[in-house]
């Protein structure tokens, strides 16, 4: 097992939950409001007057074999609007109840 994490501008939100059913990925945890900035020349995500957008976050642990799969689609969204900006990570999980 795999464990994915997206992050993404809100502006991606409705694009990355329909990549998820797309890919049939049911389970997921989604954090709104999360901060931050890109490492590759990102602009900061505050929420506040000059800094007004947010990211959010989707958490997902999924089979080995559907993590290239993920990535891809994640890549492909990336390429379609690359100034808003989406990341993936991933770590491997060793046990799961």
């Amino acid at each position: 097992m795999t464990c994915v994490m997206i992050i993404f501008n809100q502006a991606n939100t409705a694009r990355v939950e329909y990549m998820l059913d797309v890919l049939d990925i049911k389970g997921f945890t989604f954090f709104e409001q999360v901060q931050g900035r890109g490492t590759n020349g990102g602009e900061p995500r505050r929420g506040t007057h000059a800094w007004p957008e947010m990211n959010s976050a989707v958490l997902t642990v999924v089979e080995d074999s559907q993590v290239e799969t993920l990535l891809e689609s994640v890549r492909k969204l990336d390429l379609r609007n690359p100034e808003i900006g989406v990341k993936a990570f991933t770590w491997n999980i060793g046990q799961m109840v």
